[in-house]
This record gives C-alpha cells, sequence and structure tokens, in this order.
C-alpha cells in the first residue's frame, strides 16, 4: 500500500527555509519566474521570508516535508489596505486542484485579517492561471505593465458569530 503525505498548508518560518529555497531553484529552472516574479527565488530570499516579522503573509503547501506550492498576501507592511496575491506550485503538482483549495485558503486568511478585498495580477496568454482566477470569482478591471490586474471581494468575516443553515 502506497501511503500518501498529508497536504499542509503552512505559515513560513525558519524550519522551511531550505525547502523554500529548493522550491524556488525549482520554479527558476522551470521557467515559472517568467510569469511569477515577486521576488528573486534565491536562498537568500528563502531566508529572509522565512525569518520575517510583519504583516504581511507568506504560506507554502507542503506534503512529506516537500513545498508543493507558495502563496502569499503581501502589501499591509507597505500601508495598503487591499493586499495583493500570489501562488505559484511546482510544475509536475498542477492541476490537481491544489490551486483552487490553496487560493480559497488565502481569502480566509485575508478575511480574517479584516480585508474586503484581494487584488492579483496576471498574464494573458497564463490561460490555466487566468482560468482558476476566473472561476474563483476575480474580475478583470485594468492592465498595468502587460499584466491583467484583477480583484475579488471577500465575504466580510464577524468573529464570535454562527452561520447560518
Amino acid at each position: 500500500m502506497t501511503v500518501i503525505a498529508a497536504l499542509e498548508f503552512r505559515k513560513l518560518g525558519p524550519d522551511l527555509e531550505g525547502a523554500l529555497a529548493d522550491f524556488f531553484a525549482e520554479l527558476k529552472a522551470s521557467g515559472t519566474a517568467e510569469y511569477f516574479h515577486p521576488h528573486p527565488f534565491t536562498a537568500e530570499e528563502a531566508k529572509t521570508l522565512c525569518h520575517r516579522q510583519g504583516e504581511d503573509l507568506y504560506y507554502v503547501a507542503v506534503a512529506g516535508g516537500r513545498i508543493l506550492g507558495y502563496g502569499m498576501l503581501r502589501g499591509w507592511d507597505d500601508g495598503y489596505e487591499v493586499p495583493s496575491l500570489g501562488i505559484a506550485f511546482r510544475s509536475g503538482d498542477r492541476g490537481i486542484g491544489l490551486g483552487k483549495s490553496f487560493m480559497v485558503f488565502l481569502h480566509s486568511a485575508a478575511s480574517l485579517r479584516g480585508s474586503k478585498r484581494i487584488r492579483l495580477k496576471v498574464y494573458p496568454d497564463n490561460t490555466a492561471a487566468l482560468n482558476l482566477y476566473e472561476s474563483l470569482g476575480y474580475h478583470f478591471e485594468e492592465e498595468s505593465a502587460g499584466q491583467l490586474v484583477g480583484y475579488i471581494e471577500l465575504k466580510p468575516h464577524t468573529p464570535g458569530t454562527k452561520p447560518r443553515g
């Protein structure tokens, strides 16, 4: 019987530094950085992110100690009310629904922080990502530096209330 490692969405921390550096190296080698380039994909940047303090949120999707995907909600540290979301997955771990699950998780994290809206950018020819974002309810309102800029409105979170139903 094959044992499948449990999937976890984890906030970055010092224990993930090496795995994140490996993940970044794979992103660079696979050409993913052509479509996703929020910062350098270096071991130094992995160290910085894994040891950082602040309001911005950086998460990974992990199974068996291996990072499958990386996601972030950033902009709060720079005073923005609306965070920018970005995600990337290893090429071999795409197409199985992880992107959608991770996006829903990141939406919840932003909502818990009080965000009413999320922003993201995508290249028009990145059809897989564009289709995912549109399926989740993103509306593309503008273009910036050759990328579409999309927004999604989040459901407000009111702590301590019980859901109806």
